[in-house]
């Protein structure tokens, strides 16, 4: 069986494996305060463009995005999302249960916009009853989006202007960000977003790390006393030094970007062959996420083969369905679904 349903079902890159090798008898102090965070930290910081912002290593993007979010807002407020985001939909309640509400917006791509934003804060404002609802104080958008989407320049710049406009965080979930940024298309940059956010993530664990998200924050008031958070929700790792080894390798002579590319391309390699095939998509895009419709009938042969994930049902004989390809997809598994797609489709 060849799994395209997920871009993490591999371990890592070797040269993430050869680094904790090299470095596993070292000794070093714990909890994220060694030789090796240090580094990757600079680096993210060289990246980013900007030597003032605080670096923080976590183990998951689900315990990211409930550190995050639990350390920005106050008890009465919440965080506005796409309908579609990730911790709406796909992760247990994780900031509900930290006591702040989760508040979607409509959205069909995976994406919101400025005006939806200034739209709703407005409305609350002007409620009557304001401290009867629960107060908008952040934006969580994801880049790539949860349907492979991707923000331009032009859109985020307008959502963070709105969102200091307004006095509210701008927060980007980037599980995926070097599947965005590596992509063809993309007009954003690492340094674009640390100028646009007040803090965002660089993920690892889909992107040739075993585990490892790299927090970035740029706004000084998210800052303070962020380990304290972290250690509170359990992520504080012991080992963290395991943390810092792995993106310090990733970051090493642009490799984390270079895998990306990788997966786009063999992601594209994908896109001519239903485009060939006249395919239609649930949500077109340009990352590593792909999001056919096709017959039952040719899922059904494809699932003998090939994993995937299943998204919805389009009609009564099509369903929409997600192929992903990673920084580990090799170019023979992607001519093996192309061709077997081809023989399918034209039968």
């Amino acid at each position: 069986m060849i799994y395209f349903n997920n871009d993490y079902a591999e371990g890592c890159h070797e040269a993430v494996l050869n680094a904790l090798v090299r470095t596993n008898a070292e000794q070093t102090p714990g909890y994220g305060e060694d030789c090796h965070c240090a580094a990757a930290a600079a680096k993210i910081r060289k990246l980013c463009g900007r030597e003032d912002v605080a670096v923080h290593f976590l183990v998951g993007g689900t315990q990211t995005n409930l550190t995050v979010i639990d350390a920005a807002l106050r008890p009465h407020q919440g965080a506005l999302c796409a309908v579609s985001g990730h911790i709406n939909v796909h992760e247990t309640g994780a900031v509900e249960a930290t006591g702040h509400k989760v508040l979607p917006l409509p959205s069909a791509d995976g994406k919101i916009t400025a005006k939806q934003v200034e739209d709703y804060v407005l409305a609350h404002r002007a409620d009557g009853a304001f401290e009867h609802i629960v107060q908008p104080k952040l934006v969580y958008i994801s880049n790539p989006t949860e349907m492979g989407t991707l923000y331009n320049l032009a859109e985020l710049e307008s959502l963070s202007e709105t969102c200091h406009k307004l006095g509210l965080y701008l927060f980007m979930d980037g599980a995926r960000l070097g599947y965005g940024l590596a992509a063809s298309g993309n007009d954003v940059t690492m340094q674009d977003i640390a100028r646009l956010c007040d803090v965002f993530y660089i993920g690892g664990t889909k992107v040739g790390l075993l585990f490892g998200e790299a927090v970035v924050i740029g706004n000084p008031a998210l800052a303070e006393d962020f380990r304290y958070l972290i250690k509170q929700h359990g992520g504080m790792l012991a080992k963290g030094r395991l943390l810092g080894v792995q993106f310090d390798a990733i970051l090493e002579d642009d490799l984390y970007f270079k895998i990306a590319a990788h997966a786009d391309k063999l992601a594209d390699t994908m896109r001519e062959t239903f485009d060939e095939l006249q395919v239609p998509y649930l949500v077109p895009g340009i990352t590593n996420q792909i999001f056919p419709i096709l017959p039952d009938t040719v899922l059904e042969e494809l699932a003998k083969q090939f994993c995937f994930t299943e998204m919805e049902r389009v009609d009564e004989t099509h369903r929409a369905v997600r192929f992903c390809t990673s920084w580990a997809t090799r170019e023979e598994n992607v001519a093996l679904l192309c061709d077997v797609l081809r023989s399918l489709m034209n039968r």
